[in-house]
C-alpha cells in the first residue's frame, strides 16, 4: 500500500480542497484527516461516525476536596501558577497544569490524584468517498503528534483488512510536531503552495522537511494566477530542487460554490478547475509508482 500526505508550509493555501478532489478521484483508497488540532475535511466528505473513542494522552492533576487539608504546598511548588486557592478550596486549572507531578508527589494529605488526560476524540467513519480515519483535539491540548501516529497506524490496520491500496492523508500546516508524524512512513507529499513571498518560504521549509525524510515532493501551485512573478519564482525554486510542478492551479469562484454545497470542485462540474485537478492526479500516481 502506498501513503500520500497533502501538506501545506501555511494554512489556507487550500491544501484540504485539493484533498477533497483527490478523495474523489482516488479508487480503492482509505481518507486520513491528520490536522487533529483544527481538522476541516469533514466540511466537505459529510462522514457519519461508526466507532468514536476517546483519546487519553499526558496526565492532570485534580485535587479531591475530601482529601485536602488546605494547607497550599501544591499552589507553592506549581511554577505554572497551575492551582488556585477558591471559595470550594484548592483546584487545578487544567488548561495551566502541564502534568508534571510534583504537587502530587509533595502533597503531604496524598489529597492530589493523577489520571490520564482526556485529550479528545478519534473516529473511524463513513464517507461517500469511501472509509475516513479522523480526529479532534480539545483547544489547547498537546500529544498531537501522538494522535497522528495512531491515527495513521488505525488507518493502516483498516487498509490492510479491507485490501485498500492507497492512504489519502490530508496532513495539517506548518512543519510541527503533527506534520513531522505524518511524514513517517509517507512515499509521496503533495505540497500545496501560493505565489506569495510567504508561500514560498513556507514551501522551501517543508520541502526541507520532506527530504529529511526522504519523501517524493511533488507541488501544486493555488490561485497562481494572482501574482504570476511569485509563480514563476516558485517554479524556479521547484526545477532547481528536483520538485515536479504537477499543477498550476488558478483562482476559480468554482471551487467556493462547490464548497457551499457540500462538495469538492471535481464533483461539483466537470470544468477546467476539474480538469486540472484530474491531470495532477495521473501525474502524481505516475510519479508515485516510478522507481
Amino acid at each position: 500500500m502506498h501513503e500520500i500526505v497533502i501538506i501545506s508550509g501555511k494554512g489556507g493555501a487550500g491544501k484540504t480542497s485539493i484533498a477533497g478532489a483527490f478523495a474523489q478521484l482516488a479508487e480503492n483508497a482509505i481518507l486520513c484527516d491528520l490536522d487533529v488540532d483544527a481538522p476541516d475535511l469533514h466540511l466537505l466528505l459529510a462522514p457519519k461516525n461508526l466507532l468514536q473513542t476517546e483519546f487519553r494522552s499526558g496526565n492532570e492533576a485534580i485535587i479531591d476536596l475530601n482529601r485536602c487539608d488546605r494547607c497550599g504546598l501544591c499552589a507553592s511548588v506549581c511554577k505554572f501558577d497551575a492551582i488556585e486557592l477558591t471559595q470550594r478550596g484548592f483546584q487545578v486549572a487544567p488548561i495551566r497544569c502541564e502534568g508534571c507531578k510534583v504537587c502530587v508527589e509533595l502533597c503531604p494529605a496524598d489529597a492530589i490524584d493523577f489520571p490520564e488526560r482526556h485529550c479528545g476524540s478519534w473516529y473511524i467513519s463513513t464517507t461517500r468517498f469511501g472509509t475516513m480515519v479522523h480526529a479532534q483535539l480539545f483547544p489547547g491540548q498537546e500529544n498531537s503528534g501522538r494522535l497522528v501516529t495512531l491515527l495513521k497506524q488505525k488507518a493502516r490496520e483498516i487498509a490492510e483488512h479491507d485490501g485498500y491500496e492507497l492512504m489519502l492523508c490530508d496532513g495539517a500546516p506548518g512543519i510541527g510536531c503533527p506534520v513531522i508524524s505524518s511524514m513517517a512512513g509517507t512515499d509521496l507529499a503533495v505540497v500545496v503552495t501560493e505565489p506569495t513571498p510567504s508561500g514560498r518560504h513556507d514551501l522551501e521549509r517543508v520541502a526541507k522537511l520532506c527530504d529529511q525524510f526522504k519523501t517524493k515532493v511533488v507541488v501544486i501551485i493555488n490561485k497562481c494566477d494572482l501574482n504570476s512573478d511569485q509563480a514563476a519564482q516558485i517554479e524556479e525554486f521547484c526545477k532547481a530542487n528536483g520538485y515536479p510542478v504537477i499543477c498550476h492551479f488558478p483562482h476559480d469562484h468554482a471551487v467556493t460554490k462547490a464548497m457551499v454545497k457540500g462538495q469538492v470542485i471535481t464533483e461539483y462540474d466537470s470544468g477546467p478547475a476539474s480538469q486540472l485537478l484530474e491531470a495532477a492526479w495521473k501525474n502524481m500516481l505516475n510519479i508515485l509508482h516510478a522507481n
